[in-house]
């Protein structure tokens, strides 16, 4: 018989969660705990998220543990999500890096919580069609906690209702190949993006330096001390004249005072302060 997950499991959960990726599950999420951790309990043949949870408890496995987390991480996508960080990087932040740079000096952009790709292959599309060469100039690192969605990432195939989800029907005829029931980005697309796993949360590996990073909707989960560790590490990461995009609910103000908030096309972007 399946039981309710109880208090010290949801508790038990939480804290796990927030240990490996320092994900905040807030007191009342139990029901998506359980929405989310159910399909891996059917799947070990177990009757409930509960017996789930003391099974972990009881003996650890780490591959289990890990399964846990990556359920409980969010993965909404969707091409062109939010619009404006997308055509201010053609209209506006490229052109400053071209003016910035050595003729021909490639361009390095960091994904990250890329999820299943859409948002590094959006961005792999628009510079194609801006910059000519863009295969060998553009390197675009695409990196998420989840090993599941760097797999979908590397593969870069999506379905048509994923396809049908803000991508423009001109750039799927001139990016994507269809194979089976399934789009597959062009080689030259997959050329420019490299994915990997990484964990925001811990030390990071060695990267960049980045021109541009895309950081959206991912503070949101994270509680004050670790946005701020967060941007921290981003702008070790990055150069000096560099942009950081983050999500339409995210802000560094209050948070971390080495950015300034800029103007960016029609929206903004944050960029490093000087001397800071």
């Amino acid at each position: 018989m399946t039981t309710a997950l109880a208090t010290s499991g949801f508790d038990w959960v939480c804290q796990l969660v927030r240990r490996e990726s320092a994900i905040v599950l807030a007191p009342g999420k139990e029901y998506l705990v359980e929405a989310r951790l159910m399909p891996l309990a059917r799947q070990l043949g177990l009757p409930g998220v509960a017996e789930l949870v003391e099974r972990v408890r009881a003996r650890p496995e780490p591959a289990l543990t890990r399964g846990i987390v990556e359920a409980l991480t969010t993965n909404e996508t969707s091409w062109f999500r939010d619009g404006d960080p997308f055509t201010a990087l053609t209209g506006t932040v490229v052109p400053a890096l071209q003016a910035a740079r050595r003729p021909g000096e490639p361009i390095q952009i960091w994904s990250a919580a890329c999820s299943s790709g859409q948002e590094a292959y959006t961005i792999a599309m628009l510079l194609a069609d801006a910059l000519p060469g863009a295969s060998s100039r553009v390197r675009i690192t695409a990196t998420d906690l989840s090993r599941a969605m760097v797999d979908r990432t590397r593969a870069g195939r999506f379905s048509q209702l994923e396809v049908n989800r803000g991508l423009p029907a001109p750039m799927l005829v001139r990016h994507f190949s269809r194979v089976g029931a399934e789009w597959e980005v062009s080689p030259a697309l997959r050329q420019m993006v490299t994915a990997s796993e990484l964990n925001l949360a811990a030390p990071l590996p060695r990267l960049g330096p980045f021109d541009v990073v895309y950081l959206r909707n991912v503070l949101i989960y994270f509680d004050p001390p670790t946005k701020r560790e967060v941007l921290r590490k981003v702008r070790q990461v990055m150069r000096p004249d560099g942009w950081l995009f983050l999500g339409a609910a995210e802000t560094t103000l209050g948070v971390d005072d080495s950015w300034e908030r800029v103007p960016c096309g029609r929206g903004s972007a944050y960029r490093p302060t000087k001397g800071k």
